[in-house]
């Protein structure tokens, strides 16, 4: 798709100049007539004159779609048909992966195709969930509605994660610059100790000769250092990503102490919201329940609700299956079963959706409060221990000579 440069004026005569992705240049003019934009110019960019960015992940994030969801919706509440709102919407979109999707799904409905069936071919900027909660609102009749539910779910997720986040990446840092300034001292500032201790006729203490060999190593073997620190991550990198070792690290993250409860309490929170949304887009509980499962990181997780469903088809309500996991917190499968025997499942996961967003903050918090000390405490307990080595011996010098000015 070109992108292509435009100047134009407005119904007010007010100069308008911008940059757009689309197929061609009379695409351009008619998304800028149906915006109310007269274009005096449009301009092929070529490739010196393109705006250059390189995407490394998804480039579309949660925060993306809520917002691309809450303006679809708003739009087509006015009474704006769907082509024509689309159109609207690849003007106004920031987000550059999304707004070329857009502008190739408005091609494809004007064509004839359904919304979600031309929201399916660009599977890679849209997830498989707001496909399904799209092609729901379309066979209901309740697009916009839909598209509500969908932008409140992503905004949800984006603060979720956003959440994460913050409680990680901290004391993320904070390890790191500790850990800078340990091979600081090892590299640097021990070295000019060394050179002072071999002039020195003293013994020196099993700490300082074992600290100076390490630092010693680190000088000379770093390359040593670096290969093994290569191997180690590319041995880590194979191990996560087979079968076996994904089951291992999921199964640990959900067990290990002070993360584990945090991964729980963030997989309960994404789990119930995303089945709440579903079933109250009209989806039934089998198909919500795959659906659920595709969106969840965590293949232990993933394999339970795979695992419920195959009961839920032979009749077996899903508080049970989530009960027997093990993986579950109680509030989880008691509002479950609340939600089966009252009929009203999806208002009952979408309390518990509410209640594990705030357990999940209140989490991250205290991550961060539990971690900090930790990090601080071993850092000076570390740092501490090699300033101990580099001047016992000169305590042990000093009290020589003060021993042999008094004799």
């Amino acid at each position: 798709m070109a992108e292509y440069s435009y100047i134009g004026v407005d119904f007010e005569g007010r100069k308008r100049k911008g940059r757009m992705e689309a197929p061609s240049r009379e695409r351009v003019y008619s998304i800028l007539k149906a915006d109310g934009i007269y274009p005096l110019s449009i301009k092929e960019l070529g490739f010196f004159s393109r705006d250059i960015k390189i995407n490394i992940a998804n480039p579309v994030k949660p925060r993306d779609l809520s917002v691309f969801s809450r303006q679809f919706s708003s739009i087509i509440r006015a009474g704006v048909p769907i082509v024509q709102a689309l159109l609207m919407l690849a003007e106004q979109t920031e987000n550059r992966t999304l707004r070329k999707a857009v502008v190739e799904i408005e091609l494809m409905v004007e064509r004839g195709e359904r919304l979600s069936d031309a929201m399916r071919q660009h599977s890679k900027v849209f997830p498989s969930l707001m496909i399904n909660m799209v092609e729901a609102g379309e066979v209901s009749g309740n697009l916009e509605v839909m598209f509500d539910r969908i932008s409140v779910h992503y905004e949800k997720e984006a603060k979720l994660k956003a959440q994460i986040k913050k409680a990680m990446i901290y004391p993320a840092m904070l390890g790191v610059l500790s850990l800078g300034v340990i091979i600081l001292m090892l590299a640097f500032v021990i070295p000019s100790f060394v050179s002072m201790f071999e002039d020195m006729n003293i013994q020196l203490p099993a700490i300082t000769i074992i600290i100076m060999k390490i630092s010693n190593f680190i000088r000379s073997k770093w390359y040593i250092l670096l290969l093994v620190l290569i191997m180690l991550i590319t041995a880590f990198v194979l191990f996560k990503n087979s079968q076996f070792g994904r089951s291992f690290l999921d199964r640990l993250a959900l067990k290990i102490p002070i993360f584990g409860k945090l991964n729980v309490k963030t997989a309960c929170a994404r789990f119930t919201r995303v089945l709440s949304t579903l079933l109250a887009s009209g989806i039934n509980l089998m198909d919500a329940i795959e659906l659920t499962a595709k969106v969840i990181d965590n293949v232990i997780i993933k394999r339970v609700l795979l695992s419920s469903k195959e009961d839920v088809a032979r009749g077996v309500p899903l508080s049970s299956p989530l009960l027997a996991s093990r993986i579950f917190p109680p509030m989880v499968y008691h509002m479950t079963r609340i939600g089966e025997e009252t009929g009203s499942m999806e208002q009952m996961l979408s309390k518990v959706a509410d209640y594990y967003d705030e357990e999940v903050e209140l989490a991250a918090s205290s991550l961060t409060a539990i971690i900090d000390p930790v990090i601080l405490i071993t850092l000076s307990l570390i740092i501490g221990t090699l300033l101990i080595a580099m001047l016992q011996p000169m305590f042990t010098m000093y009290d020589s000579m003060n021993t042999f000015i008094g004799y």
